[in-house]
């Protein structure tokens, strides 16, 4: 059981991390700081997007529409947070 509880954070953890790299990115390219016409950035934008879009999609149908400013991440990394929560209540 300890193992899938472990299995279960590293993947819990890569997801924040995803999360999290995604709205650094978002906002440097917003703030003009990095460009995306730059070859590197460019690829980690857009497959960064390709994996964390879908994810943000299904979340964004639960939340309101707010126009300019995204609440998915914010709303992932809390449901992220909660999961760890309890997983770490009930299984150890």
């Amino acid at each position: 059981m300890t193992s899938l509880f472990q299995i279960l954070s590293a993947i819990l953890n890569i997801l924040s991390f995803m999360i999290i790299f995604d709205v650094i990115l978002s906002l440097l390219i917003q703030f003009g700081v990095i460009d995306k016409r730059n070859q590197i950035v460019s690829q980690l934008w857009f497959s960064i997007r390709n994996i964390m879009e879908p994810i943000y999609s299904r979340v964004r149908s639960f939340l309101p529409n707010t126009v300019g400013f995204d609440l998915a991440p914010a709303a992932l990394l809390f449901i992220i947070f909660a999961v760890r929560v309890i997983m770490s209540n009930n299984f150890y």
